[in-house]
């Protein structure tokens, strides 16, 4: 899922989402409180004809800014006082007006509010932070329940990296009965031989035949590990944020494409993808792009980016259907050096 945190996934618009196959996009509850407000989106009809889309969404509750803008907020039992990043204002986020402020902007999944912590983080700290995702959930689902406006709700199951309190978050969920159930205060810092063991875990706890969607989370090599434990549903800003700073993925790992190397390289990045950006333009083209600060070379990578995250997701999506998903990690990761991942 592109991940357009503040109604657009930069430097693209609506119609390059379609034409890559996007089916579904993200946008972020805390960010877009603040600016343009909910009162215009629900207005306009909902973030998906605000932006163009006209597709599905997801929104975000805000509890990554719980753990991003820590230095700006202060955590209570009734919710999260957090201090403006744009003008110093203060704004309180509980629960049910969490859930009214999705409900204004119109996502059709959305997420209740959720403390997630830093990493490294103690137990103690990690349990505080579970209990309390857990007792928001409650009342965000109860307050879900009295209009749910054909919205889906997921539960988000925290924990860190301590198995016992992952358990015990998602086991407590469960009970709840949620629609579908997210994976977060993950990809915070920690290691991955830290991060996949808690993935096979919650692989074990969470209702097969529900959605799992695994948050913020990321490299291609994780996407397809992912989906081997269980994971239905990504999002991470690695292929947008990369592409920016000139960075692209390709089938054997990451390239710099600013690197002296390409400067005469007249090949596309990559020879045997279909994208527009390998279609049309050398990899000594897009250099010189980015060498003179022009847009369209920031547009045509994030391009290529999101078309191998999409095309990935594809081909394994085929590969659980046809039944030979190990077939396909194991080709994968022949091709792919994650040495060279960044």
């Amino acid at each position: 899922m592109p991940v357009g945190t503040a109604a657009s996934v930069k430097t693209l618009d609506a119609d390059d989402l379609r034409n890559l196959g996007t089916q579904i996009i993200l946008g972020n509850t805390y960010h877009l409180y603040l600016r343009p407000g909910t009162e215009i989106i629900r207005n306009a009809g909902g973030l998906a004809r605000f932006n163009g889309w006209r597709g599905p969404t997801l929104t975000d509750s805000g509890g990554y800014q719980v753990f991003s803008l820590k230095e700006l907020r202060k955590i209570t039992e009734d919710g999260v006082k957090f201090q403006s990043n744009l003008d110093g204002s203060y704004h309180m986020f509980t629960p049910e007006r969490t859930i009214d402020i999705e409900r204004d902007i119109g996502a059709d999944i959305i997420m209740p509010l959720d403390v997630c912590v830093e990493y490294p983080t103690t137990h103690s700290e990690a349990d505080r932070a579970e209990r309390q995702t857990f007792r928001w959930a409650e009342r965000a689902k109860k307050h879900w329940e009295t209009n749910p406006r054909r919205q889906i709700l997921f539960g988000i199951v925290q924990g860190s990296v301590f198995p016992d309190l992952r358990k015990r978050g998602a086991e407590a969920l469960v009970e709840l009965d949620f629609p579908g159930y997210a994976i977060g205060g993950l990809s915070v810092g920690e290691p991955k031989t830290e991060m996949m063991p808690i993935i096979e875990l919650m692989d074990e706890c969470l209702p097969q035949n529900k959605p799992r969607y695994l948050m913020g989370v990321g490299t291609p090599a994780d996407i397809v590990r992912g989906i081997g434990k269980g994971v239905d549903m990504f999002d991470c800003v690695l292929p947008t944020r990369n592409a920016r700073n000139g960075s692209v993925f390709t089938r054997h790992g990451t390239m710099s494409v600013k690197s002296a190397a390409y400067s005469c390289d007249y090949r596309p990045i990559d020879e045997e993808c279909g994208c527009l950006c390998c279609h049309g333009y050398s990899r000594a083209y897009l250099r010189h792009l980015l060498n003179v600060n022009e847009i369209a070379g920031l547009r045509l990578l994030t391009i290529h980016n999101l078309y191998l995250y999409l095309e990935l997701v594809s081909h394994a999506r085929q590969a659980i259907l046809s039944d030979e998903y190990d077939v396909f990690e194991r080709r994968f990761f022949a091709d792919y050096n994650e040495e060279i991942e960044s």
